[in-house]
């Protein structure tokens, strides 16, 4: 049993998440404002990608260090659909099946949350909004240190690095990545991103003193857009606080003053529909910290109004 912790009584001011998680197979019993929930058992593009497999392991992990955090908002509710998984090394398929759940909640209007697996998830997760919402203008906001917008390899298939290029190539891409590293991207990338529209903060600059600057360019972002979608890359985070990841960063950015005023933010817009967190990888990771990073990720958004 997953979905276990610390009971503390029955009384709504005990109550931690475990206690108002709800297993659920039936979408037509999604209420307005529940979070719903599916993990993304998969980390085939990763091993496309040629990174280090295991992140296919992290769903049920994440779920584990969701379980006590408090509930703070009396009419929370979490309603986990399970796992989607990949049988034989058919990432598409596993996509195509997350996309297909992830539409169907968000039209019995609840509010989407995956846990990933690898960054491949994206790709699936905006085909979600794309069923749910064909007709309005998605905002995807990436917070990572890799564009991911790699041109698919006709050999191997779309994988975690492919699928900002993916979206580019199929329609209207509108994306803001916030937390770029210099030397993770080469200049092909860079200069993909640009061909793409594809806006960025690089991760020198989210810096306290730079937020009334960084603010203006994300409210500008978020005004323009119909529906927000925001995605996490755990890669983006100093290895000191996330080493459990399929490609480790020594100058990551920390979970600091500067980016939990800006990710907040994003929170707080009545616009945003989606989270998902990608890459954290278990066998790698150490007390749980990735992981516990990423369910507080999840846990900041529960507590929005």
């Amino acid at each position: 049993m997953i979905w276990q912790g610390r009971f503390d009584g029955e009384d709504p001011l005990h109550h931690r998440i475990f206690q108002r998680v709800q297993l659920d197979t039936d979408y037509a019993s999604i209420k307005p404002k529940d979070f719903v929930l599916h993990g993304f058992a998969v980390d085939e593009g990763v091993r496309r990608n040629k990174g280090r497999v295991g992140a296919k392991d992290a769903p049920d992990i994440i779920r584990q260090n969701m379980t006590n955090f408090p509930v703070i908002q009396p009419e929370f509710v979490l309603r986990d659909f399970g796992n989607v998984y990949c049988e034989d090394q058919n990432l598409e398929k596993a996509q195509a099946e997350l996309a297909q759940k992830v539409g169907q909640a968000l039209m019995s209007g609840g509010k989407s949350v995956v846990l990933g697996g690898g960054h491949e998830v994206m790709y699936a997760h905006y085909q979600g909004l794309k069923n749910a919402f064909p007709d309005r203008r998605i905002g995807i906001i990436n917070i990572d240190a890799h564009f991911d917008n790699r041109e698919p390899d006709p050999a191997v298939g779309p994988s975690s690095g492919t699928g900002f290029c993916q979206i580019a190539q199929e329609g209207e891409l509108n994306s803001l990545h916030m937390g770029i590293q210099k030397n993770s991207n080469t200049l092909k990338l860079f200069d993909t991103a640009h061909q793409f529209g594809m806006q960025y903060i690089l991760a020198d600059e989210l810096y306290f003193e730079n937020l009334p600057k960084l603010y203006e360019q994300l409210d500008a972002f978020m005004s323009a857009v119909d529906i927000l979608y925001l995605t996490v890359c755990m890669d983006t985070f100093n290895a000191a606080i996330a080493p459990g990841v399929s490609a480790a960063s020594y100058n990551g950015i920390f979970a600091d003053a500067a980016f939990m005023h800006l990710y907040r933010r994003i929170l707080d817009s009545v616009k945003l529909r989606a989270l998902d967190v990608a890459e954290v990888n278990p066998g790698y990771d150490q007390d749980n910290r990735t992981a516990r990073l990423a369910a507080s990720l999840f846990n900041e958004w529960f507590q929005v109004s």
